[in-house]
């Protein structure tokens, strides 16, 4: 078996943290993709192609592109930004930077690409504000999925704190016509009809005796709060789907249909991400923040990564090797990875630039990485 690469997105820039077989001996290499915000990075482990999606106001939206596993990187720009106004009027400027006036794809659409997702051949693409893109030649040419953009909630979708997102998108994974996104803050939508059309999937299972949340996002009118804010699909033939919203962690049996809180046992409802055993359907682990208004770090600044070995039925803080004083730190949605070895190994990056693992399923941990850049997403690839 080889290595295992932590593919890394920075406020600036994208970073790769390879290690060897025996997932030891990390090294840093970066950054990447000029210095761009880069808010997601993945990697198909076949074709060993990388693919980091990003940018901002200034340099607009784009998905960088590595065949040669991050030694070299191209880039797909999709949406214009000041730098083009910038380089327009100034030849010298222009020069520099080796801008040319050929139009971009979807001109001021969207600001940032969010989140990449490839499945089934194709390669997918959530932006800010919320659109899904679908690429078939591995990210050189774009096409918007029109199904989710003319949907017809979309005029009531409400921007969450980081903005209207698309920051999650889940493949089912036999079947291409089926997959599921997150949007903050509008919620849940799955389409079983390859994006032609999308049903909004919020629905409490309980309605009528769940409580609700006083914030804004939390739960209301019988659905789950719409500031979803990271989902993963569990293994095997069900249909079981896992989110972290902004006001509490959820199961569904249903494939979105319908959703249980499964918050009990946690210090917290608030966190970002949540990730799933990639064998086992009943384990999972979550990072829970103190909450929304109160900091955004761990709960009495102590870390721990919380794991769930029933499916959310009860919960185990993990804190070995994690530090437990003066510990102010975010991890944020799209944060946390997890790599397919025996036992799993899991990953988490944090806004002050450091990224620990845990070679043991999380009953320990060790620190990887530090001094990076704000990291804005991490994803583990296994290297053959």
């Amino acid at each position: 078996m080889g290595g295992v690469t932590i593919l890394i997105g920075t406020g600036k820039g994208a970073f790769l943290l390879d290690g060897d077989a025996g997932r030891s001996g990390w090294k840093v290499s970066g950054p990447f993709c000029d210095g761009w915000p880069i808010n997601h990075v993945i990697g198909d482990p076949e074709s060993g192609r990388i693919w980091a999606g990003g940018g901002g106001d200034w340099c607009g939206a784009g998905v960088w592109c590595s065949e040669d596993g991050g030694k070299s990187w191209a880039c797909a720009r999709m949406t214009k930004g000041q730098m083009d106004d910038w380089a327009a009027n100034d030849a010298g400027f222009a020069e520099m930077i080796g801008w040319t006036e050929t139009p971009l794809p979807f001109g001021t659409d969207f600001s940032q690409v969010w989140s990449l997702h490839y499945a089934h051949g194709v390669l997918y693409a959530g932006t800010k504000p919320a659109q899904l893109l679908a690429s078939r030649d591995h990210g050189k040419t774009w096409e918007k999925v029109e199904g989710l953009t003319d949907h017809p909630s979309a005029g009531s979708w409400q921007p969450g704190g980081a903005g209207l997102t698309l920051h999650t998108i889940v493949s089912h994974p036999t079947d291409p016509a089926r997959s599921w996104l997150g949007i903050s803050a509008a919620g849940v939508f799955a389409t079983e009809d390859g994006g032609a059309t999308w049903e909004r999937r919020n629905r409490l299972s309980n309605a009528d005796v769940c409580a609700h949340h006083h914030h804004p996002a939390g739960p209301k009118d019988g659905e789950v709060g719409h500031c979803v804010h990271n989902m993963m699909r569990a293994p095997g033939g069900g249909e079981r789907l896992y989110q972290q919203n902004h006001e509490g962690a959820w199961r569904s049996e249903d494939g979105g249909r319908s959703w249980d809180d499964i918050s009990a046992g946690l210090p917290s409802a608030f966190g970002f991400p949540v990730r799933v055993h990639p064998r086992d359907p009943d384990t999972l682990w979550c990072f829970p923040l103190n909450g929304d208004m109160a900091g955004r770090f761990p709960p009495e600044a102590a870390a721990a990564v919380w794991r769930s070995r029933d499916a959310g039925a009860t919960w185990e803080g993990l804190r070995e090797g994690l530090p437990q004083e003066g510990c102010f730190f975010t991890v944020l949605r799209q944060a946390m990875a997890g790599d397919s070895r025996d036992p799993a190994g899991i990953y988490f990056g944090t806004n002050s630039g450091s990224v620990f693992g845990s070679f043991d399923e999380g009953d320990s941990w060790h620190e990887i990485a530090r001094h990076l850049p704000t990291i804005l997403a991490i994803e583990a690839l296994d290297r053959p």
